[in-house]
């Protein structure tokens, strides 16, 4: 460590919106240890909705009320989609681009430089973001195991291709890039080494994975050479898919690994056929339905989880009560709900939009249909036997990712054969 960082307290980071943020905060995290920079608060932004953006703009704030002396770094997706409205903020000392915010050199430059205590900045002297576009290779960033967390992630891809009509993301992203099957397996196997017990494969379009790669390797193919190099890791486990790019060996994965966990998150956002033409999805409700239908006859016990959003443009009840009946139609486990947010610039922002009160109440009934969805859940798995992962405070994942909470407590990052006897509202309770 560099001199700069002796005394000092270490970076304070504040993270806004999905798995890879985290992960990336993580890498963050560890460069700016190594680089001496110290004193500082860093938000990782979110751009998925625009109340994750207001969040973000108010912790910017109540950071710099709290401590006005240390500076303000923002970065992530709303940073790279709107740098100069943070560069604006009186109390943001920099702004620091998506791409920018992986490069161990930006955290050196800043640890040795005088430039993050200059005062009265103009905006556009607060400005390092870059291109977003221009990136064509993704490198994984080094994070080890975080401190706080009894899972290891590990970055496999990042960007997107795509153009969803709601979507400012592949803006903030860039296109997408994936990591070379050999460098993502050297991740993994460190993060045995280290213990970890279960590792999620991440990204943003995670089923376009090996697309930009030299013999384009599938997600499946990934997979495969993961749990053939790491026999001696007991669990590996998927964030949110785009059913309808899932190969063919990741389909055979899923039918006949059973290290790969029988649990899937599925980026569906409507049940109505109509609304995801005019979404640019790429998939269909019957697609959807098939699906899921398909995967459960090559893995009984696998479990889904969906993404669903309430008051795209133009839906009306019929549509939206399709997106409702298809909960039970994919027999989905759990869903998280997207109260629909125009994003500028983006087509959707365009169309005619559902009165807020409306998108509120649909996005109330769709929370309430799959807390339904949950219980039915959790009562199909009372009385099974369950291999769970603990955690810390006192909880725990089955391999279906079917929550579990120990009244007793329990040490995190052990693997548990659990039988539970009942169940409230939110988990499976072992006495």
């Amino acid at each position: 460590m560099s001199d700069a960082g002796i005394g000092r307290r270490p970076a304070e980071i504040l993270t806004f919106g999905c798995r890879l943020n985290i992960v990336e905060s993580e890498a963050i995290r560890r460069q700016a240890d190594s680089a001496g920079l110290g004193d500082v608060a860093i938000v990782n932004t979110c751009a998925v909705t625009s109340e994750a953006t207001r969040q973000a703009r108010q912790a910017i704030r109540r950071l710099k009320r709290e401590h006005p002396e240390r500076p303000v770094i923002v970065t992530g997706c709303a940073a790279q989609i709107e740098p100069d409205s943070f560069a604006r903020m009186p109390e943001t000392d920099l702004v620091l681009g998506n791409a920018e915010k992986m490069q161990p050199e930006s955290w050196t430059r800043l640890a040795r430089s005088n430039s993050l205590k200059a005062a009265s900045l103009a905006p556009q002297d607060k400005l390092a973001v870059g291109d977003i576009m221009a990136p064509a290779t993704l490198s994984l960033p080094r994070i080890g195991v975080p401190q706080d967390r009894t899972r290891g992630f590990v970055q496999v891809q990042n960007g997107c291709d795509h153009r969803c009509t709601f979507c400012v993301i592949p803006f903030g992203r860039g296109r997408s890039r994936s990591v070379p099957v050999p460098e993502a397996v050297t991740q993994c196997r460190q993060l045995v080494e280290a213990g970890t017990a279960e590792i999620v494969l991440t990204g943003v379009d995670l089923t376009s994975y090996g697309h930009d790669l030299p013999g384009t390797p599938s997600l499946g193919a990934l997979v495969t050479a993961i749990l053939r190099a790491l026999p001696e890791l007991p669990r590996l486990r998927l964030s949110s898919l785009d059913a309808v790019e899932v190969d063919a060996e990741l389909r055979e994965a899923i039918a006949n690994q059973p290290r790969l966990m029988p649990h899937l998150h599925l980026s569906l956002q409507s049940g109505d056929d109509l609304v995801l033409k005019r979404m640019k999805r790429r998939h269909s409700r019957a697609d959807a339905i098939r699906f899921c239908a398909e995967m459960r006859a090559l893995r009984p016990e696998i479990a889904f989880g969906a993404d669903i959003i309430a008051g795209f443009p133009t839906e009306n009840e019929a549509m939206f009560a399709r997106s409702l009946e298809l909960i039970a139609a994919c027999d989905l486990s759990y869903v998280h709900v997207f109260p629909f947010s125009a994003r500028p610039g983006t087509p959707a922002a365009r169309m005619p939009q559902a009165p807020g009160a409306m998108v509120a109440e649909r996005a109330a009934r769709l929370r309430e249909a799959g807390r339904a969805a949950q219980a039915a859940h959790l009562g199909r798995r009372i009385g099974q036997p369950l291999n769970v992962l603990t955690e810390r405070g006192g909880t725990g994942r089955a391999e279906d990712f079917t929550p579990v909470r120990f009244l007793g407590g329990v040490e995190p990052g052990q693997l548990r054969l659990v039988t539970a006897q009942r169940a409230d509202e939110k988990a499976l309770i072992i006495a």
